[in-house]
């Protein structure tokens, strides 16, 4: 399988809490995909600077707004006075910098204030790494999400649009909103885009995009074939979140922390039929029983 990516695309491979960093080192200038979680905003600058150098970065894009995508906007952008350009629908959210509107509040997320210069939109053409770059639209997970898709190198940057054992939750459900079709479209998109080699949101670089696709397909039939099993997957998305930025959660706060985030709340109320305590119990236990967290005394530990 070839995983080779060109001389001027360099992957940052992170964990779960921070999303994977692309950085694209052309004749020209530089440029960054995704900036990573808040609380990793030191490490993402000392991973670039590690692979820059003396060089600059020019220009900083997201491929969506979501926390662990665009934390770390505001200290690279302080350090570098970066060209950034962001989804360009949600360009008015983040001018007036719209909490309500804006998914991090809503998810119980932290992401530091930040600006822009320039949008993205479906259709652009840019001049990356010294390669020509498609921007395409990529709902489902976010429906403003973005693929980047260099055709003549074969390069995919999905963000959370396919990871190679699935996708980013679809929140826009969440919300009462479609999203289930909008993830068959994009899964659909991206077999037609036949990539070589697709660097993901999270997990590593792969390239059997055939299976990744099925494994995709059969995730969203699942998923869309009883909607609760989404919003119960969110709530163990959004769980384990919080235990990657703290470590570990006092279990008899778990109720009242997770009432307190607007998203789970309102999941809670309309879609699981749950009270508080039944849903802290509940995604404790969950998170336990899939190795994703463990129980030590008081408290839910990250593992």
């Amino acid at each position: 399988m070839d995983l080779r990516l060109p001389p001027s695309v360099h992957v940052l491979e992170r964990n779960w809490l921070s999303s994977n960093n692309v950085l694209l080192i052309g004749p020209g200038d530089t440029a960054l995909i995704d900036s990573g979680y808040v609380t990793h905003a030191s490490q993402t600058l000392a991973l670039v600077r590690h692979v820059l150098g003396a060089r600059p970065l020019d220009r900083l894009l997201n491929t969506h707004l979501h926390s662990d995508h665009c934390g770390g906007n505001a200290a690279l952008q302080a350090a570098y006075g970066c060209h950034t350009a962001i989804p360009a629908l949600d360009a008015d959210k983040v001018a007036r910098w719209d909490d309500d509107a804006l998914s991090f509040r809503a998810t119980g997320q932290q992401c530091p204030r930040f600006g822009f210069d320039g949008v993205l939109a479906p259709g652009d053409v840019l001049r990356l790494g010294g390669l020509r770059w498609q921007v395409l639209a990529a709902p489902g997970h976010d429906p403003h999400a973005l693929l980047i898709f260099c055709a003549e190198e074969g390069v995919l940057v999905s963000g959370d649009a396919l990871w190679q054992d699935g996708f980013g939750v679809i929140f826009p459900e969440l919300a009462g909103e479609p999203g289930f079709d909008e993830v068959g479209a994009t899964l659909e998109l991206i077999d037609s885009l036949a990539p070589r080699v697709v660097i993901p949101g999270h997990g590593p670089v792969f390239g059997d995009v055939d299976a990744a696709l099925e494994r995709a397909r059969q995730r969203l039939d699942y998923l869309a074939a009883d909607p609760a099993r989404n919003a119960r997957n969110a709530v163990k998305v959004l769980v384990k979140f919080l235990l990657l930025e703290r470590g570990k959660i006092a279990l008899a706060t778990l109720p009242g922390l997770l009432a307190a985030i607007p998203l789970i709340e309102r999941v809670r109320s309309a879609m699981l039929g749950m009270d508080a305590d039944e849903l802290g119990e509940w995604a404790a236990t969950a998170l336990v029983r899939a190795g994703a967290a463990r129980i030590e005394g008081e408290h839910l530990l990250d593992v």
